[in-house]
């Protein structure tokens, strides 16, 4: 019975594997003795096709039990109801089917009556007829309905439950894309299996008459024709076929990775933005940032955050900002980057981005999926599209130096892909340590940063700072401690309402105020 899957959809053939696996039982049906270490060494393994097996019909009663739970569950009753209209249905088929032959001898007799009498059971046969096809359309769809809220219901139950999330997600990534055969693979296998419960339901029963029919009018070979040419057509079609099925569970795949990766660019859209690119402008070189009477306020809300502040970002000129939550701190540096305009007043970037202007290093680090070096490069592949040995050298210090050399044995090397997703391998800590690594590599002249070093320990941040400023850059920091003053010369503190202060750090005076604080 072994043999692959050439006439199930790929969705269908995805969700039976998941919902196979999904929990301790599935797991225990993976591995009959209980090994569960077998199990979460199995992503070690090569994965196998999919496979008409016993595995494959230990899966299907499985979501068989939760699609019908017992006896009296509405998914059954609707059911039974199913089997009855279609039974009643291909009667009335049937009956349609001797129409012909009967209007024949009616019109060979010249029977004016008889042919009233039967064109008035045909058009009653044909309303019926029309009537039941409706109503099996009908139950078809309250099936699928039912179907989908069950077994979603009973995925979500499992999912979460003893943080299976977590497992599959991390732990457990052979089963890939869990969200996508939870919510779309779900769907489409209800509304596949709701199509064919029909005919599955009358093929046995048209099959057994029809045979026998055909045994009753030719003998033996009439049924065997018919079933060897259902052999021969079957075997033809797994030739053809088989292949076509892998690549279709291999699309099914790459549309669920595909909308995860749009799915992280909502979630860090942001961040993402930070890093984009701003066009220079005729400015003197040691300024890179201008803003004149600026008031800012929350777009959504209009809740005012700075009123009337004028200030000029110039190169050595160290800045340090800080204030409550929700005084504006993260609000200035997106009116900074372009992504917010202000309410009044102007606000002039007077610096291009990259090595030779400014760098944004946002709150919540940027990664793609790729290489080490291509984490570290972001986003400027296309400036730097070759790697040397000078290249290598430089990230290997600049890893050093932001205590990750230890990274690159984890990822094989600089050039070697990795098939995890940063973010869940990396700690908060790593996570900004390699941000400060892409920082050093693209050295620019001015280094936006938005707590960057939240994760890290006051001595690791001491470190990095100390190698911002030994690499020559101008620093914009939002931070909260005051380890962070001894390397910024002015503190702009903002202290809500549109209230704030602009101090040079070498003295308490305050020298440009609004209100004060």
């Amino acid at each position: 019975m072994a043999g692959d899957l050439p006439c199930l959809p790929p969705c269908c053939v995805r969700m039976l594997c998941f919902c196979w696996r999904r929990s301790s039982r599935a797991l225990e049906l993976y591995c009959p003795h209980g090994d569960l270490s077998a199990v979460m060494n199995s992503q070690e393994r090569p994965q196998s096709r999919p496979q008409l097996d016993l595995k494959f019909l230990q899966r299907f009663l499985r979501i068989q039990a939760v699609l019908f739970p017992k006896w009296s569950s509405q998914n059954v009753l609707m059911f039974l109801t199913l089997l009855c209209v279609t039974l009643l249905e291909q009667l009335v088929i049937y009956q349609v089917g001797l129409i012909p032959s009967q209007y024949y001898g009616v019109l060979g007799n010249k029977d004016l009556s008889g042919f009233k009498t039967l064109t008035a059971i045909a058009l009653v046969l044909i309303v019926v007829n029309s009537t039941l096809k409706s109503f099996d359309q009908f139950i078809s769809n309250l099936m699928y309905v039912s179907w989908r809220k069950t077994l979603t219901e009973d995925l979500h139950c499992q999912y979460f439950e003893g943080q299976v999330y977590y497992t599959l997600n991390v732990l457990h990534e052979d089963i890939d894309n869990p969200d996508q055969r939870i919510s779309q693979d779900v769907e489409r296998f209800c509304r596949q299996l709701s199509s064919m419960a029909s005919k599955l339901i009358i093929s046995p029963f048209t099959l057994a008459y029809y045979t026998y029919q055909c045994f009753h009018s030719t003998g033996w070979l009439g049924p065997v024709s018919i079933f060897g040419y259902f052999v021969i057509g079957t075997v033809v079609n797994k030739m053809l076929m088989s292949p076509i099925v892998s690549k279709l569970v291999q699309q099914e795949k790459l549309e669920g990775d595909f909308r995860f990766k749009h799915m992280q660019i909502r979630v860090n859209a942001e961040p993402a933005a930070f890093y984009s690119r701003s066009e220079e402008e005729m400015v003197p070189e040691d300024t890179a940032f201008l803003l004149e009477r600026v008031t800012l306020a929350v777009p959504s809300s209009g809740k005012l955050l700075i009123k009337d502040l004028n200030l000029k970002i110039s190169q050595g000129n160290n800045l340090l900002i800080v204030g409550n939550t929700g005084t504006g701190k993260t609000s200035f540096l997106r009116v900074l980057s372009g992504l917010w305009e202000s309410t009044q007043g102007s606000v002039s970037m007077l610096t291009c981005f990259g090595p030779h202007g400014v760098v944004f290093l946002p709150q919540r680090p940027f990664f793609t999926d790729g290489t080490l070096r291509e984490q570290v490069i972001y986003p400027l592949k296309e400036i730097y599209p070759l790697s040397g040995s000078a290249d290598d050298e430089r990230i290997l210090r600049f890893l050093e130096l932001a205590g990750l050399s230890d990274l690159l044995a984890r990822t094989g090397g600089l050039d070697q892909q990795v098939d995890w997703n940063w973010y869940d391998i990396l700690s908060p800590g790593e996570m900004q340590r390699l941000s400060f690594t892409r920082l050093f590599y693209l050295q620019p002249r001015y280094a936006v940063l938005d707590e960057a070093t939240s994760a890290l320990t006051e001595e690791v941040e001491h470190e990095l700072y100390h190698t911002c400023i030994h690499l020559g850059m101008t620093l914009i920091s939002v931070g909260h401690r005051t380890s962070l003053e001894r390397f910024h010369s002015w503190i702009l503190r903002l202290c809500g309402g549109g209230r704030w202060e602009l101090t040079k750090n070498e003295s308490t005076k305050c020298l440009l105020a609004n209100k004060g604080c």
